[in-house]
């Protein structure tokens, strides 16, 4: 007898079990649809659409580096990477002070344009291949960079050959972490990096001597360096160890965005090459194709396709100037000083021919 009721209470507790598998299953299945339905509708809705319904565009970037991303003295975020998120705005709203800027540290740059949050990326970020494929499109390159080395006079090296056993101060989950170690180990050098999460603390730590020297792209180095009470005791060593194609970067999934944000950067860089800045741009057709056509008064460079209006590019060019002009107002002349003539940073056009090898290769897709 109690045989029997041991398995009849067996059968019950499985039975039981049982019934709270399915509930479970069916919980799990609902959730399922519900992600699927909200994946659905994102995936119907153009970023376009969403920007414009918000009526500004979000960009990560920086606030702690000079002449690409900081702070004025009224409080405006000012700086390369920030024109670049203004010229998005102007092509898409018609205004370019319609921005949202969020500041993140390097080692969000991943995750913040993965997950989709912000429309652009524009702070100071390598191509890579692996970024590429595993962050989100690279749109162009818009700046031509290489690491370096800053050390303190004092330390009497005048070559990165010089640091054995140094002590280097660097930016953690950056590609200035991996290239030191690539140059270390390459050149039996024996650097220990001493790795920091924001750009300021690694500044702090070698001014305060936590370091030999500290290495980043040459024009930060040059833009941090400015920024120095005692700037003449330091020196930028001489080598390059990388290159560094720097430039904005889309979320995966949106083509037309893609499109939209290269074409944006296109237009900085053939007003430029056109001689239009943003007190000279046309109000009536010149007779000139080209800028005719990059300003909208005949034909088409496909921006019908994207989405926006026939004379986008007049709003970027009247609303932040040419690529040019962004840059000797940022990096330039107007703001940190680096030297752009004859450099990879001019413009293709600034070659005497079309196959000349004195031009810059800042270069884009042709408008037409």
């Amino acid at each position: 007898m109690r045989k029997e009721v041991y398995m009849v209470f067996m059968g019950i507790l499985v039975l039981m079990v049982a019934l709270a598998a399915c509930t479970k299953e069916v919980e799990v299945i609902k959730e399922v649809e519900v992600i699927k339905e909200v994946e659905v509708e994102k995936s119907t809705t153009s970023r376009l659409a969403v920007v414009k319904a918000r009526g500004k565009v979000i960009c990560a970037s920086r606030n702690d580096v000079p002449g690409y991303g900081s702070l004025d003295a009224a409080g405006n975020n000012v700086g390369f990477d920030i024109d670049l998120c203004r010229a998005v705005a102007a092509a898409v709203l018609g205004d370019p002070k319609a921005i949202e800027i969020r500041f993140i540290s390097a080692s969000e740059r991943g995750p913040t344009i993965q997950s989709g949050e912000v429309d652009v990326l524009t702070r100071t970020v390598t191509w890579t291949t692996s970024r590429d494929a595993q962050w989100g499109n690279y749109v162009q390159t818009m700046f031509y960079d290489g690491q370096g080395f800053m050390v303190n006079k004092s330390l009497g090296v005048s070559s990165a050959l010089e640091l054995k056993d140094a002590v280097v101060c660097v930016t953690q989950g950056t590609t200035t972490e991996l290239n030191l170690q690539d140059f270390s180990n390459q050149s039996n050098l024996n650097i220990s990096a001493l790795t920091f999460e924001d750009t300021d603390a690694v500044v702090a730590a070698y001014q305060s001597q936590q370091c030999d020297a500290f290495t980043n792209d040459r024009s930060q180095l040059a833009a941090i360096g400015s920024a120095f009470e005692n700037r003449d005791d330091h020196i930028i060593l001489p080598e390059t160890i990388s290159e560094e194609p720097l430039g904005p970067v889309v979320p995966h999934g949106d083509e037309q965005w893609y499109d939209i944000v290269k074409t944006t950067m296109a237009i900085l860089i053939y007003g430029e090459a056109y001689g239009v800045t943003s007190s000279s741009v046309p109000t009536a057709a010149t007779g000139d194709t080209k800028v005719d056509r990059l300003l909208g008064f005949v034909g088409s460079y496909g921006q019908e396709s994207l989405g926006l209006s026939q004379t986008a590019a007049q709003d970027i060019l009247r609303g932040v100037g040419n690529y040019g002009e962004i840059y000797d107002r940022n990096l330039g002349p107007g703001g940190i000083d680096l030297p752009r003539e004859n450099g990879r940073n001019a413009l293709w056009a600034d070659a005497g021919c079309a196959d000349c090898p004195k031009g810059g290769q800042i270069y884009s897709a042709p408008l037409r």
